[in-house]
């Protein structure tokens, strides 16, 4: 694609990123078949190559957004289907991130726009404020039908049926490794993940130090930043990122990490970004190793059970608060998995799949604990989650949501797992399948306690 930015907005680092973008088009339109909001509204600027027409016209005219870019631009979920699809290796993401930034500072939203996308940035990213929020929702629940808004009553509904406890293993601390020490590893506890299920961490705590880790709790680390940074509102995102990056070097400087493990496919995007969006600041350095250390859990688990000696026998206990795990078994072995042959609708996440590009290590992981599963139909588009999308979106996140319930369910599973927080609250909201964790089945299967979802009715 042809692009005419002067050299004095040239000279702008985001406009400098986003004009190698666009250059890297060639309008072929592959996105279009893999775009969920084009497959759902069939418009034209409703895919990536109409997005990215109207990103350069207003980027390359300096204007102030109008609504119709502004719509066209809010209706992305982010998914980044399109940059799995594209074959020229364009890098939707830093443009549309950069669009949203822009919008943010250019284009002045109806009040009660911005009074939403204020509350959403105020709470979601705060564990303590988003829980005193769910419980205002559940009690506001009844109410719903009388909300002008259909945005405030998918916020009501966003509310789960049970508020879970605060876990404590959150607190800064260092859970030591079972047996011989194999990584130093610092989890990431996350935001919104704490408020809503506090089982996986927990889960993921047991699981990594039955592996032989040692798993760091970073003092000064919280919400990676996501949230905000897909509002455009970049100041209030690289503040959050900023805290983690400095948690962690702590951290580094401390006792060294081989990895930062992310449970929630969202968050480890982002932070797998880090190098990105800090390339120009004082924090350069820091942020690029942060993100060069930054891994899904499923890389780190995946590591670790494939250089474990077959046989290898595993203490009796998780050691960790709470828990009241079975006398341990081999991981991943022969013996492996209760529950084994439990049929697993596994549901990959966008942001796991197509944003780090990790695709065969969970179900291989589920296959190896003796996990029967399958895969539904269409499995590259997105659930309609997308952060705070199905706040912001919900009509159209609904229609995502409703038909990926119906795909998952067609396969018939006793059980769906899925990476991420935001898709796991979007498809069990829209069926009666329980819905968890992959670590949490990992877990189980490996002597920790049978997933809460599974033991209800």
């Amino acid at each position: 694609m042809q692009t005419t930015f002067t050299k004095e907005q040239l000279a702008d680092p985001d406009t400098r990123r986003s004009n190698e973008i666009l250059r890297a088009c060639v309008h072929c339109g592959f996105c279009t078949a893999t775009c969920p909001t084009y497959q759902v509204l069939g418009d034209e600027l409703d895919s990536p190559r109409g997005r990215i027409y109207l990103i350069k016209d207003m980027l390359e005219n300096a204007r102030v957004p109008d609504e119709k870019t502004v719509r066209h631009i809010d209706r992305c979920l982010s998914c980044l289907a399109c940059m799995t699809t594209c074959p020229s290796g364009v890098h939707y993401m830093h443009l549309v991130d950069h669009a949203r930034a822009y919008i943010e500072d250019h284009h002045r939203r109806p009040w009660r726009d911005r009074a939403l996308r204020w509350v959403l940035a105020r709470i979601l990213p705060h564990p303590r404020r988003f829980r005193v929020a769910l419980l205002a929702a559940r009690i506001g629940r009844p109410f719903r039908r009388l909300m002008p808004d259909a945005r405030l009553r998918a916020m009501l509904d966003m509310a789960p049926a049970t508020i879970p406890p605060v876990s404590r293993n959150d607190d800064p601390q260092t859970f030591p490794a079972q047996g011989p020490r194999r990584m130093r590893v610092a989890l990431m506890t996350g935001c919104a993940q704490r408020a809503l299920n506090t089982d996986i961490n927990d889960a993921t705590i047991r699981l990594l130090t039955r592996l032989g880790c040692e798993v760091v709790i970073a003092d000064g680390m919280g919400c990676c930043g996501a949230l905000t940074h897909h509002m455009g509102k970049t100041g209030e995102s690289h503040a959050s990122a900023a805290r983690n990056i400095r948690a962690w070097t702590r951290e580094i400087a401390r006792g060294g990490l081989d990895a930062i493990v992310i449970n929630t496919s969202g968050c480890g995007t982002t932070v797998k970004d880090y190098g990105h969006m800090f390339r120009t600041g004082p924090l350069a350095g820091d942020a690029a190793r942060v993100a060069g250390l930054a891994r899904d859990v499923s890389e780190v688990l995946a590591e670790l059970v494939e250089a474990r000696p077959d046989g290898a026998e595993q203490p009796a206990r998780a050691g960790i608060a709470g828990t009241d795990a079975a006398p341990g078994r081999g991981v991943f072995g022969p013996e492996a998995a209760e529950g084994r042959g439990l049929r697993v609708a596994y549901h990959a996440a966008c942001s796991l799949q197509h944003g780090q590009k990790i695709k065969t290590q969970p179900k291989d992981l589920l296959r190896r604990a003796g996990f029967e599963v399958v895969e539904p139909a269409d499995s590259h588009l997105c659930c309609g989650s997308a952060g705070t999308y199905n706040l912001m979106q919900p009509e159209i996140s609904a229609r995502l949501g409703a038909r990926k319930v119906r795909t998952l369910e067609a396969r018939a599973p006793q059980v769906i797992a899925a990476g991420n927080i935001g898709c796991m609250m979007q498809i069990g909201g829209g069926t009666d399948i329980p819905v968890v964790h992959t670590v949490e089945l990992l877990d189980w299967a490996t002597g920790g306690p049978k997933p809460a979802a599974l033991t209800r009715g």
